[in-house]
């Protein structure tokens, strides 16, 4: 059975995630890399797996080129994440 520390710590971990991911959001939306929380969530996971960041945004801007957003897709999301 897990002690009773265990649930506590498990929250602050997520709660530090959140955090992480926030002040990571606020950048990347400075920065207009159009990411929205859930995408740059996915991008740090795959960086703290190995994944090479220069290379993952190649492969960002190319399926960007492949399957662009139309402009009322665009402007929905936009709303959306004000």
């Amino acid at each position: 059975m897990a002690s009773p520390q265990a649930a506590p710590t498990q929250d602050v971990k997520r709660k530090a995630a959140r955090e992480v991911i926030d002040i990571l959001h606020e950048i990347a939306t400075l920065l207009n890399t159009h990411l929205d929380r859930q995408q740059l969530s996915y991008c740090v996971s795959l960086i703290e797996n190995g994944a090479n960041p220069e290379a993952l945004a190649d492969v960002i801007r190319h399926l960007r080129e492949e399957y662009p957003v139309s402009s009322a897709d665009g402007d929905a999301e936009e709303g959306a994440a004000r």
